[in-house]
């Protein structure tokens, strides 16, 4: 017997490829997808860095007319900041060494010992060198510029000496004390002063004597007694052990 091409077989076998084809022709046409990448779990961005803690030496003075602002320690290496070293020299203790060229103080003390301090130098800090003493000290001081820097810079001229100075204050270059330099009587026009900048110690600045940070100068202000003898080496020194 003939099955013919037209009964129930024939049918399955259409409707069998057409199902298979309608596969084959879907297969070839649809773009595979990727599968999504598993999410990662998200990671917390790093806590801010703390402040650097500022050492008790160097918060804001207290009990001051102007306000002497607290040091930020990261502006100023470490090597500047005030702190007791060995010391042997052969001056007397109570002597102030200045020591332009390693932007340091010394005040010397008994025992083998100094009070180290970081200064900035200007232009008038290396304009002499010798031996002299400490004159007087004044808290917050008038700044009377010399002649030579007026005439350097005329924009001084409001402060100069016939002009009667600057008044006390933050603006003023001497900051909150100044310890003057006299030899054989005579004003050197040598001062070793305090600064409301900061950044400037340890470094060689455009005009000034002796500069230290506020702090620092109210403190050797009141370690120092007028007519003491002060030694200012511009070359190095020639005769101290230090670390």
């Amino acid at each position: 017997m003939t099955l013919s091409s037209s009964g129930p077989r024939a049918r399955l076998s259409r409707r069998a490829f057409l199902v298979g084809g309608s596969t084959l022709f879907l297969g070839g046409c649809v773009t595979a997808q990727t599968p999504a990448p598993a999410l990662l779990p998200s990671v917390p961005a790093p806590p801010p860095p703390l402040p650097a803690a500022v050492p008790l030496m160097y918060r804001a003075a207290e009990g001051e007319p102007f306000e002497v602002a607290a040091v930020d320690p990261t502006k100023i290496p470490e090597r500047y900041w005030r702190r007791e070293v060995p010391f042997v020299t052969s001056e007397a203790p109570g002597t102030v060494i200045v020591d332009t060229q390693a932007k340091h103080l010394y005040h010397v003390r008994p025992g083998g010992t100094a009070m180290r301090y970081g200064i900035g130098v200007g232009r008038e800090g290396f304009s002499w060198e010798g031996r002299a003493i400490i004159a007087y000290k004044r808290r917050w001081p008038r700044w009377t510029p010399p002649d030579s820097m007026v005439a350097r810079q005329p924009e001084l001229r409001p402060y100069s000496i016939a002009n009667g100075g600057m008044d006390p204050g933050p603006r003023n270059p001497l900051g909150a004390r100044a310890l003057y330099i006299h030899q054989n009587g005579t004003d050197t026009l040598y001062r070793l002063h305090g600064t409301f900048q900061p950044w400037s110690i340890g470094k060689a600045v455009s005009s000034g004597c002796i500069r230290l940070l506020n702090q620092d100068v109210i403190h050797l202000f009141d370690e120092v007694r007028d007519g003491s003898p002060i030694v200012v080496h511009q070359a190095g020194l020639p005769d101290a052990v230090t670390v």
